[in-house]
């Protein structure tokens, strides 16, 4: 077990991890190609809702689920006047694949170097590999941060961000 961890320690997390951007503070910019090779900007949705999403793999069980959930609800989210947005280190094909397959109606944006994920304090970089953590994070018409999830129920996440919305919407002018 000693020797396993031994040989483990080096490929563990490597570099400082961001802050986590709580409720209340601008959402971090970014600029990254979505699954048709679109550059698209955290400014193309200023005066919408924004669940911005982030997750480790396309493909994957629970990114599976966690993206088919949000295109399930996607009208609902619609008519509060949100979109969807998922991120993760995956290139624009694999994102291209993924967004077919499953129908998915909403952008999938490529961060293959993890720095949007890292912004947003959403990467677990080890020197071999990046993948972006299941965080959440839902941003207001000015680009505020109103919610942030740290832990993700793939099943149950989509709802949850539709009964969040309507509370936020409710309690605000």
């Amino acid at each position: 077990m000693r020797r396993a961890l031994c040989l483990l320690l080096p490929l563990g997390a490597a570099g400082v991890q961001a802050a986590v951007p709580a409720a209340g503070q601008p959402a971090p910019d970014f600029t990254l190609p979505d699954q048709s090779g679109k550059l698209r900007r955290l400014a193309d949705w200023r005066g919408k809702w924004l669940v911005l999403y982030f997750y480790p793999k396309n493909d994957t069980p629970g990114c599976t689920e966690e993206a088919c959930t949000f295109r399930d609800d996607w009208e609902q989210l619609s008519a509060l006047g949100a979109e969807v947005v998922g991120i993760s280190v995956d290139d624009s094909a694999s994102h291209a694949a993924f967004a077919q397959k499953y129908k998915l109606p909403f952008p999938l944006l490529a961060d293959t170097q993890g720095d949007v994920a890292q912004r947003y304090g959403a990467i677990s970089d080890w020197k071999l590999f990046k993948f972006a953590k299941r965080y959440t994070f839902l941003i207001d018409p000015q680009g505020q941060i109103a919610k942030v999830y740290l832990s993700v129920n793939t099943s149950r996440h989509s709802a949850e961000i539709v009964a969040d919305l309507k509370q936020l919407k409710s309690s605000r002018p």
